[in-house]
């Protein structure tokens, strides 16, 4: 082989390897995607009916997954992050949670980890957004890490100025918000994608529901929890793996008004960014239940 053909053929493989991490990442774009192109597919199997929800935004069954959007270099080494650090579960005995770094690559707005000592006294949590306050009592007892996690973000400003990127349709009937790094324009490729730039674990899922009203963390796998989260307003059969850890007792007009103007560019599972725009201006949470 010539020194010439040898040049196109690194080029070809170049190319070809580059395209390929490409399709990668787009298939798995939507970092925290909590609901897939289909959320009531029944499947019928030896006379059984079981409900099946599809994840990983619009991929197909064969394809969807529901792993974070992870980097080339993560991905081609996936021994490295086998051993990664694992969040743990809330300790009674000492009252600490175990949040650890994320470490998929994927984009953050860091501002540190949340302090490991947590306060399980009731909470309520306000959005302040361009659209009203919306008033969520959060459930500090049941999900002493997630709650421990928004009281640190919120301190730290890290929602101020997000925009909630992500809105249902008829089938799947949520608002999702907490990407600090989402453009909600309906062109954005990365919406879905940013984090705080750690993880934690799930709470909460036993009999979880998934109804009106209910605010619940968006993520990418089992404990991989970081700061998306949706706010449901319809009631939706979804399986308990997302936890559920608050109620909006304010505000749900606000969440009907942007469900009613739709979404600007409808994906393949009938999601989108909406047309109304939801800019979260600050978050507070307070100990008044």
């Amino acid at each position: 082989m010539s020194g010439k053909d040898r040049q196109k053929q690194l080029a070809r493989e170049h190319y070809e390897r580059q395209n390929q991490r490409r399709i990668e990442r787009e298939a798995r774009a939507k970092r925290n995607a909590i609901i897939g192109t289909s959320v009531g597919v029944v499947v019928v199997i030896g006379g059984v009916i079981a409900a099946t929800t599809l994840l990983g935004g619009s991929d197909s069954p064969a394809t969807a997954s529901p792993e974070a959007s992870a980097s080339s270099e993560a991905s081609a080494n996936p021994s490295e992050t086998d051993t990664a650090a694992k969040p743990t579960a809330f300790d009674p005995a000492s009252g600490t949670c175990g949040y650890v770094a994320d470490a998929d690559g994927s984009p953050a707005k860091n501002v540190g980890t949340p302090p490991a000592k947590v306060d399980t006294k009731p909470k309520t949590m306000t959005l302040k957004t361009n659209q009203g306050d919306i008033v969520i009592a959060v459930s500090a007892e049941k999900t002493p890490c997630t709650v421990n996690s928004f009281a640190f973000l919120a301190e730290k400003k890290f929602f101020n100025g997000s925009k909630c990127h992500r809105l249902g349709s008829d089938q799947f009937p949520m608002l999702q918000c907490g990407d600090p790094l989402a453009k909600a324009d309906g062109k954005s490729q990365t919406d879905g994608q940013g984090g705080p730039g750690y993880r934690f674990v799930n709470e909460n899922l036993e009999g979880a529901k998934y109804t009106r009203g209910v605010v619940a963390m968006a993520n990418s796998g089992p404990d991989t929890n970081g700061s998306q989260f949706f706010i449901v307003y319809g009631d939706t059969q979804l399986p308990p793996n997302y936890t559920p850890f608050g109620t909006v007792t304010k505000g749900m007009e606000i969440i009907d008004k942007v469900n009613k103007g739709g979404v600007i560019t409808s994906g393949g599972d009938g999601t989108g960014a909406p047309k109304e725009t939801v800019e979260i201006k600050n978050v507070t949470m307070s100990n008044k239940s």
